[in-house]
């Protein structure tokens, strides 16, 4: 288990250490096995569970400058009913900017779609500390039951491990009773190992029940079968070592339904059953819904509807 925390300072050393008590990522294995994943097969009533679930995943989003009371209302009502089928989820949250948490809010109130929101300067992360902590404090008290915060990239490639887990810290403290997912922005962590150090030093800090995520969606690289691979097998290597269950939720990148199978085929050869709910695995990936509502329809009625048919949801990731 990774307390206390490490060392500050940008020492190869302090992360040779680290690596030493997490066990580096065999790469080559890591392709090997994600590669094994679009093989896979899933047929008839299997198939059309997996389509349901992924639905049940979805953290609904729009993240634009040009987001409007009005186009959050929309995304509210699609996740609460993604499709006139009764036989659909409704998804599991709508992820809105901090200033339309309220909006959200008013429209999912009592249901069992969450209101997340991204804080913390996304997707960069670069302002001061006390006013993110302010935005994740703003964001909570206008209701947001999730916060998705981002990591402080620059401290943890210059070895600043302390600082990435002391600021992960006080964004848990000034989220309260909200869950907290943590987002590591792997295109900018660069290399397997990275991503599952940084894996292991949010781990160490968050509750059971929180997150931890790919990406923001706002950069050239989000989630992949790979780097997805490297989270779960982290998140499972915690579980072992400490009791502790932690959540993932990949980012950006998965827009269709084949994808999406594929990635629940890697959570439950990873991590098992106990992790195919959304209360530990979600989809940061609007633009996925509707393949996945098409793809329903084919299984149940043999013919695929035009794109049309399907209400638009925000796409922003």
């Amino acid at each position: 288990m990774l307390r206390p925390l490490m060392p500050t300072g940008p020492s190869p050393s302090s992360f040779r250490r680290l690596l030493d008590k997490i066990g580096p990522v065999d790469c080559v294995g890591i392709e090997e096995r994600v590669a094994k994943y679009t093989t896979r097969s899933i047929k008839k009533a299997s198939k059309l569970w997996g389509l349901r679930t992924a639905v049940s995943m979805l953290d609904l989003t729009t993240l634009e400058g040009k987001d409007t009371p009005g186009k959050v209302a929309s995304l509210c009502r699609k996740a609460l009913r993604p499709h006139e089928a009764a036989d659909i989820p409704s998804t599991a949250a709508v992820c809105v900017y901090p200033s339309m948490v309220r909006h959200a809010k008013q429209h999912v109130a009592d249901t069992n779609v969450k209101v997340a929101s991204v804080a913390t300067a996304f997707p960069s992360g670069q302002t001061p500390l006390k006013a993110r902590l302010a935005e994740v404090r703003a964001a909570v008290a206008d209701g947001a039951d999730e916060i998705d915060m981002v990591i402080n990239r620059g401290a943890f490639l210059a070895g600043g491990f302390a600082e990435v887990q002391d600021e992960i810290a006080a964004v848990l403290a000034a989220c309260g009773d909200a869950a907290l997912k943590v987002i590591l922005e792997v295109s900018e962590l660069e290399t397997y190992d990275n991503i599952r150090a940084a894996s292991f030093l949010a781990m160490a800090v968050i509750r059971e029940g929180d997150f931890i995520k790919t990406s923001t969606g706002k950069t050239s690289l989000n989630a992949t079968l790979g780097n997805n691979q490297v989270m779960l097998e982290a998140i499972r290597d915690f579980y072992l070592d400490t009791g502790i269950a932690i959540g993932m939720k990949p980012a950006g990148g998965i827009r269709t339904a084949k994808q999406a199978l594929q990635f629940l085929v890697a959570v439950k050869e990873t991590l098992g059953d106990a992790w195919l709910t959304n209360e530990r695995y979600r989809f940061g990936a609007s633009s996925l819904l509707n393949d996945l509502l098409r793809q329903i329809e084919k299984e149940k009625t043999g013919a695929y509807q035009a794109p049309y048919y399907f209400s638009e949801a925000a796409e922003s990731y």
